[in-house]
C-alpha cells in the first residue's frame, strides 16, 4: 500500500524538524532539511509502505542532515585553500620570495611525495582521483595528506 505523504507531513513533520534541528543546530538549515526529507519520501511514495513511518522518516532525516553536514565540511575545506591560492597567485616579486620561503618551511615538514600531490592537485588541477592514480595512493590517502598540508600551512602562517 502506497503512503500518504501529506498525512505523514502533518503527523511526523514536527518529529522530523526536531531531528534536523538536533543535528544541524540551525533553524533555517533544519527547515530546509525537513523539506528535503519529505521531497525524498514523495519521490519514492509508490515504493514505500506504511509499516513504520516514524522510523523511515527518522532515518531519512538523519541521512539528509548528515549529507548536509558533509557538504558544508567540503565547502569549508575548499575555503581553507585560500592560503594556497594567495601564494600561487602573487605577482609581486617580494611577495613571491616570501611565499617561496613559506613553502620551503611548509614542505620541509612533509613527506617528499606531499609536494608532488600538492602540485598535481592545486597547480595542475588534477582531481583527487587523478592525483591518487598518478602517485599510486588511495583517494582517502590523498585527501588526508592535503588536509594535513592545509592544517600545517594555516598553523605556519599564524606564526
Amino acid at each position: 500500500m502506497a503512503i500518504d505523504v501529506e498525512d505523514f507531513y502533518r503527523k511526523y513533520g514536527p518529529m522530523v524538524l526536531r531531528r534536523c534541528r538536533s543535528i544541524l543546530k540551525n533553524e533555517d538549515a533544519a527547515m530546509d532539511a525537513m523539506q528535503d526529507v519529505f521531497v525524498k519520501i514523495l519521490k519514492k511514495e509508490k515504493e514505500l509502505n506504511n509499516s513504520s513511518p516514524s522510523s523511515l522518516l527518522y532515518i531519512t532525516a538523519t541521512n539528509v542532515c548528515l549529507n548536509i553536514l558533509r557538504k558544508s565540511e567540503r565547502k569549508a575545506e575548499a575555503s581553507d585553500n585560500s592560503i594556497l591560492d594567495i601564494i600561487a597567485g602573487s605577482d609581486d616579486p617580494e611577495e613571491r620570495v616570501l611565499n617561496n620561503i613559506f613553502l620551503d618551511k611548509l614542505f620541509k615538514k612533509e613527506k617528499p611525495s606531499t609536494r608532488t600531490i600538492a602540485m598535481l592537485h592545486y597547480v595542475d588541477g588534477f582531481t583527487l582521483e587523478e592525483t591518487a592514480e598518478q602517485v599510486g595512493m588511495s583517494v582517502s590517502g590523498i585527501r588526508k595528506r592535503l588536509r594535513g598540508l592545509r592544517k600545517n600551512g594555516l598553523e605556519l602562517r599564524e606564526v
